[in-house]
C-alpha cells in the first residue's frame, strides 16, 4: 500500500482488493462513463464481464491492480493484465470526477509506469475510445502510439474506439 501524505493524506492506494471493491469499480465505470459520455448499459456490460474475468482469473505476481481510496471509497483505478512475453495490457483506468485535475490519474498512470519499468516490460497496449483526450495525452506523453481505429456502437453510441501502443526501445 502506497500512502500520499503530501498531496492528498486521504488517499490510500491498494494493490489488493477488498469487499466491495470488485462492484464498486465496475459501478463507477457504468455510472461516470454513463454521466460523461452518455455510454449505455452495453458498456458496464462489457466492464463487468471482462472485469469479473480478470479478477477470477487474477495471477498473483504478474497482473496488477492499483486501487485509489478515500474515506473507504473508491477514487480511482488503473490495472495490469498480464499478456505473457513481456507483453501487458492496461486496463479499468478511472477516476472521480473530484480528484480530474489534480494529478491522481496521473500519479496511477505513473506507478503503473513504475511497475512496467521494474518487471521489464518490452509492449503495452490499451483500448480507449477518441473522446478520452486527458487520458490520451497522459499515454502519448510517455511513448504510446495509436495503432488502430475502428467505429464502434457497442456501448450505445457511435464512437472510435482507439489503440494505443507503448513499445520499449
Amino acid at each position: 500500500m502506497h500512502s500520499l501524505k503530501s498531496s492528498w493524506p486521504e488517499i490510500r492506494i491498494l494493490n489488493h482488493f477488498e469487499p466491495g471493491d470488485i462492484g464498486g469499480i465496475i459501478e463507477l465505470h457504468g455510472r461516470l462513463y454513463h454521466e460523461d459520455y452518455r455510454f449505455g448499459l452495453g458498456f458496464e456490460k462489457y466492464v463487468a464481464r471482462t472485469f469479473a474475468d480478470f479478477v477470477c482469473h487474477f495471477q498473483e505476481g504478474k497482473d496488477q491492480i492499483w486501487i485509489a481510496k478515500a474515506g473507504g471509497q473508491i477514487k480511482g483505478c488503473i490495472a495490469l493484465i498480464d499478456r505473457g512475453e513481456k507483453r501487458a495490457q492496461l486496463r479499468y483506468f478511472i477516476t472521480t470526477p473530484d480528484y480530474r485535475g489534480r494529478g491522481l490519474g496521473k500519479l496511477l498512470f505513473d506507478l503503473f509506469m513504475q511497475h512496467i519499468e521494474e518487471h521489464e516490460y518490452q509492449t503495452i497496449y490499451l483500448w480507449t475510445t477518441e473522446n478520452l483526450k486527458a487520458a490520451a495525452n497522459i499515454y502519448l506523453n510517455v511513448g504510446f502510439r495509436l495503432a488502430e481505429q475502428r467505429e464502434s456502437d457497442t456501448f450505445g453510441i457511435t464512437l472510435l474506439e482507439q489503440k494505443y501502443v507503448w513499445k520499449k526501445y
